[in-house]
């Protein structure tokens, strides 16, 4: 996987942060392989369009697309799946099938209840379980189905203790939830990152698979494009930021504050992580906005767009995501299914005498999140926390 194509995978994550408004998650990463398949077999308006919104050449889509699925795969902790689907009277161009991974290629039989069971089983199986349904809807006019599964799971190195907590996420008193917090000696864990719509503190908390979760808090009057756009830009290294080593006594970040705390010995620094416990759902039409994907000509059943992917004529029907997230006291764990279907045209100072330094980092009212391969810089999931898991839980505060 070159580094052009986590750029360019991060970007569609940036452009697709920058909608976002209320309790969500999404990914990319599910996404961008699909429509680099896509614009492989793609001609005119639609190739353009897809190869912009791709921001590889439409040429090296497919080679980029298996790349990044071969990528995802070999990360630890991480199940990546593409699947085809295709009416028995379809007949693809074998150019365009070749460049798909092989043991993808299953049938449609036209019968839509015979369809969506196929297609639900094949969500379920690669999702395990957290995706029960294949977001398309299968009719006697569909001749196409693609879809990609991805399965993060990851446990932290150093787990969180669980318990109440407070968030402030709306107007008034604050409400009790299911609160998160740990005590570690890694001051750079946390840092300020410096964005043109102001300041975001980010917490890493790292996963022992080489997965990492990006909390991300910004200003009060933020909003989720600027801070979730803000961690994308740290990663890519468009916007500065200060490590917590570096950051000066007092309110340092949003949530963020530094103090030197007295204490009875000497001992090393201290960064105190508080967030809360956090269950996501979401399903996005990415058809609501197609220009952002690159699918308005694909979409255009006025002619056949996909020349490459067969002679038939085929427009775009649907394109959707689910995906799921979980963010726990153990790890953290995420799934995203995304299909798209073609029709036919288709947290006293006093006599001690010793000091230290200790940061605490309170994420209590709205915040971002990334998952973050830390090898590649990768955003695997994104998504804004509006409403916490309340307190206390049932099922207690791990991730399974």
């Amino acid at each position: 996987m070159t580094n052009a194509t986590i750029r360019a995978v991060d970007l569609l994550t940036a452009r697709r942060a920058a909608e976002v408004s209320g309790g969500t998650v999404f990914s990319a990463a599910g996404v961008w392989p699909l429509l680099a398949f896509l614009a492989d077999g793609a001609a005119d308006e639609a190739r353009a369009e897809l190869e912009a919104a791709l921001g590889v050449p439409a040429d090296e889509a497919a080679r980029a697309g298996r790349e990044l699925l071969a990528a995802l795969r070999g990360v630890p902790g991480l199940e990546a799946a593409l699947g085809l689907w295709t009416a028995r009277a379809l007949e693809l161009r074998e150019e365009w099938r070749r460049g798909l991974p092989e043991g993808t290629h299953g049938v449609l039989t036209g019968d839509p209840e015979a369809d969506r069971k196929a297609l639900d089983a094949w969500a379920v199986e690669r999702s395990d379980g957290a995706v029960p349904r294949m977001p398309v809807e299968p009719d006697p006019r569909t001749e196409l189905v693609l879809a990609s599964a991805l399965v993060l799971r990851t446990t932290w190195e150093e787990p969180f203790e669980g318990g109440p907590g407070l968030w402030r996420g709306g107007r008034g008193r604050g409400k009790l939830v299911a609160g998160l917090t740990r005590t570690g000696t890694g001051l750079d864990a946390v840092a300020v990152i410096r964005a043109a719509a102001g300041r975001v503190t980010r917490v890493a908390v790292r996963g022992e698979t080489g997965v990492d979760v990006h909390l991300l808090l910004g200003d009060e009057r933020a909003g989720a494009p600027e801070v979730l756009a803000a961690g994308v830009d740290e990663l890519g290294g468009a916007v500065p930021s200060v490590p917590g080593s570096l950051l000066e006594e007092g309110p340092a970040g949003p949530g963020l504050s530094v103090a030197e705390v007295p204490v009875p010995h000497p001992g090393p620094p201290e960064l105190v992580v508080d967030t809360v416990a956090f269950a996501l759902t979401a399903d996005h039409d990415l058809l609501r906005d197609p220009v952002r994907f690159g699918l308005l000509a694909a979409c255009d059943t006025s002619a056949g767009r996909f020349p490459g992917i067969s002679a038939d004529p085929l427009a775009l029907g649907s394109a959707r995501q689910s995906v799921t997230a979980a963010f726990g006291a153990d790890g953290f764990r995420a799934t995203a299914v995304s299909a798209m279907g073609m029709m036919f045209l288709g947290k006293d100072a006093g006599e001690l005498p010793h000091r230290k330094r200790k940061v605490t980092a309170r994420f209590a009212r709205p915040f971002g999140f990334l998952a973050v391969h830390r090898a590649t810089r990768l955003v695997l999931a994104a998504g804004w926390v509006t409403d916490p898991k309340p307190f206390p839980e049932d099922e207690g505060d791990s991730v399974g």
